[in-house]
């Protein structure tokens, strides 16, 4: 017999592991999918100083979502490693199409996170890899003694600028505004870094090199003046960073009848509901007004707790 599922839980980032945890204590048949490494965005940030509970002294977030993944585990959650290519959710039992395999299930937790959104330059794409990267805990040992641009000013830009000062000899912010978006805390402890450095009221307009990112033309917004910024030439290449916001991960859901607003989040009721009965959405891929690990793990319990109410109805 083809097993039907309680609830299968679509992104194995805090939401997704949280509802996991929750709904394999209530011993729901539920099922985890994902389809890269587990965590989502909170697996390439290098430090977590406000999760609640966590080590003191701060932690990472690949240590973090470790121990969520084996709490999830040890309820009975079950795991499967798979990428999801369309759906089906309407209809008592839904129906999501896999590369490996399909799955079906009564219930669905979307909680496939959000991904970066690029810089939006010229020539992006050609040095992705090649001396850009949106991942500073991932590339940033590439730049050791490298100067380093991050482009964004948001906690996230900033916090990650920081993070580079560790491998980089130089790291300047590129922030289309003339001041930061990010907390009063975190900029405190920016300015006073002395490998950070801030170039206000600018964009990247187009990036250059022979292979390797060597050069980039900067626009200041005020002005319209643009100055091409080159590489040391002992270096040869220079790292930019990009971090200007996320897209949610929620391509596969069009036209299935969920809705969504104009830029692709989801919006829910407090109990995560979505528009459709049996779908719920928990995490950054949700309309909501903070995205941050305390808030997808909240959500991810919600959403189970909310699926183990309905099953009165099977």
């Amino acid at each position: 017999m083809e097993e039907i599922y309680d609830v299968v839980i679509i992104g194995a980032g805090p939401a997704g592991l949280s509802a996991g945890l929750y709904a394999g204590r209530s011993q729901m048949n539920a099922l985890i999918l994902e389809r890269g490494q587990d965590g989502g965005q909170i697996a390439i940030t290098d430090s977590i100083e406000n999760y609640p509970g966590q080590a003191v002294q701060g932690e990472s977030g690949p240590e973090l979502v470790a121990r969520m993944a084996k709490q999830a585990e040890g309820f009975g959650a079950k795991r499967a490693s798979d990428s999801i290519q369309s759906v089906e959710l309407k209809g008592d039992v839904k129906v999501l199409h896999g590369v490996k395999q399909d799955y079906k299930t009564h219930n669905v937790i979307i909680a496939s996170g959000a991904h970066a959104r690029p810089i939006g330059c010229e020539n992006e794409g050609v040095f992705t890899g090649k001396g850009v990267s949106y991942c500073a805990t991932c590339d940033a040992n590439f730049f050791e003694d490298f100067e380093v641009y991050v482009v964004g000013g948001g906690n996230s830009a900033v916090e990650e600028a920081m993070y580079l000062t560790k491998f980089a000899r130089k790291v300047t912010v590129i922030h289309r505004r003339d001041e930061l978006r990010a907390d009063k805390h975190v900029q405190e402890k920016a300015f006073k870094n002395p490998k950070l450095h801030f170039m206000w009221d600018t964009v990247v307009v187009a990036l250059h090199g022979e292979g390797l990112l060597s050069s980039m033309d900067v626009k200041n917004v005020k002005t319209g003046e643009i100055t091409t910024i080159e590489a040391d030439p002992d270096d040869g290449m220079f790292g930019l960073f990009g971090f200007v916001g996320t897209v949610p991960n929620t391509k596969i859901f069009e036209g299935t009848g969920l809705e969504m607003d104009e830029r692709g989040y989801i919006p829910t009721d407090q109990d995560m509901h979505t528009n459709l009965p049996g779908v719920y959405a928990a995490g950054d891929v949700r309309v909501k007004s903070l995205r941050q690990v305390v808030t997808a793990a909240a959500d991810g319990a919600i959403a189970a707790v909310q699926v183990e109410k309905s099953m009165s109805n099977y």
